[in-house]
């Protein structure tokens, strides 16, 4: 098995989902424990605003291709970064699009160390954003990190960054399926990585709340950043990845 075989190809292309929004899947990243590592198969949500703004989040590599790509759908008007982890692709396509907002969680250039020297705005209320309108915003903090959830209103489509991560066994090697499964993480039953459960110990009332919040939200569908997403019945599993918050 490898890495390529964790991918969802074709890669660094838009994929519709539905009305003004896409996702791009992209390569994998290893990530996890000194040893082993896992392959994290990226991707990227593009949502179209009305007015024809892009909405870019946790970005994947700018190929040349996907570029041409996004010129044909609307302007790039903002770049999120959802969670400490979800950065590192974001110089690339801020270089590119100089007019765009960047948007990132808290402790984003704590953990990025140089890579982010650029003026950036930080997500960490629940509104007064230009895309209020039509997209909630969710930031979630545990010990280690916030996520930043959005939810779009008028597609009914949540999402999510690294809150649930769904592993397809196909696409890992016996040693990852392992792992994938201990740590909850394993198609068709992804969860909260187990070792983040444990950094919002102390939160949970809050995470339960905002739990709660994206349920009554009522999703159509959940995009999250690795794994398989869940194209139906958005609502029903987050309450089956949720169970042991609820």
């Amino acid at each position: 098995m490898t890495e390529d075989e964790a991918t969802y190809p074709p890669l660094n292309t838009l994929k519709p989902v539905c009305d003004s929004v896409w996702i791009v899947d992209g390569p994998t990243i290893r990530f996890g424990m000194p040893w082993p590592k896992m392959p994290f198969p990226t991707r990227m949500t593009v949502i179209r605003l009305k007015d024809g703004g892009l909405f870019i989040h946790s970005p994947t590599p700018l190929t040349e291709g996907l570029r041409q790509e996004i010129a044909t759908i609307g302007e790039v008007r903002f770049i999120i970064g959802p969670n400490r982890i979800h950065y590192w692709w974001i110089p690339e396509w801020r270089e590119a699009y100089g007019q765009a907002q960047v948007w990132l969680a808290p402790r984003i250039r704590e953990q990025a160390g140089g890579r982010i020297d650029f003026a950036a705005r930080e997500l960490e209320r629940e509104s007064g954003y230009p895309w209020d309108r039509e997209i909630d915003t969710l930031p979630v903090t545990g010990s280690f990190m916030t996520e930043v959830e959005f939810f779009h209103h008028a597609s009914r489509t949540l999402v999510l960054t690294d809150f649930i991560e769904n592993f397809e066994p196909d696409k890992l090697g016996r040693p990852m399926r392992l792992l994938a499964h201990l740590g909850g993480v394993l198609d068709p039953d992804g969860q909260m990585p187990r070792d983040m459960r444990l950094t919002f110990a102390k939160e949970k009332p809050a995470l339960k709340a905002a739990v709660e919040r994206m349920i009554a939200w009522n999703p159509k569908r959940i995009i999250i950043a690795h794994g398989r997403w869940y194209e139906k019945d958005g609502a029903a599993e987050l309450k089956r990845a949720f169970h042991w918050v609820l």
